[in-house]
């Protein structure tokens, strides 16, 4: 009997604790999409609005850039965000050049209530596919 006391409650911290991080890594997985599903949407989805959160100098750089991109580095979109009003009910895929800056990007524009989705592998995964 004692047995069976402890290890109801074990069991049910490892149920909850299953299905929060199962939840929090469903919600994770989406607010991303890959190179293929952002050209599919540069092809459906004609609102569909690009940011590019790399620096001026990157979009004429090595991995260049997808043409009629917003620019705005992530270093100063909290303070740019305004400039994206327009764009508020459109959606945004968020890319960079590997993924990292776009994550922290699609994170500020989630935060002031936009439908943004971060862009996984960036440019350098974007040229892959041409």
């Amino acid at each position: 009997m004692n047995r069976t006391k402890f290890l109801v409650p074990v069991l049910l911290l490892v149920l909850v604790t299953f299905f929060a991080c199962n939840n929090q890594a469903q919600e994770k997985d989406d607010i991303n999409i890959s190179v293929q599903e952002l050209k599919t949407a540069m092809d459906s989805d004609s609102n569909l609005v690009i940011l590019d959160v790399r620096t001026p100098q990157e979009l004429v750089g090595e991995h260049g850039q997808i043409e009629g991109v917003i620019n705005i580095p992530v270093q100063v979109l909290e303070k740019r965000i305004n400039e994206l009003e327009p764009y508020k009910d459109k959606n945004i895929a968020v890319i960079c050049r590997s993924g990292n800056r776009s994550r922290m990007g699609t994170q500020i524009l989630l935060k002031h209530g936009y439908k943004a989705k971060n862009v996984l592998g960036g440019m350098k995964a974007y040229n892959k596919l041409k």
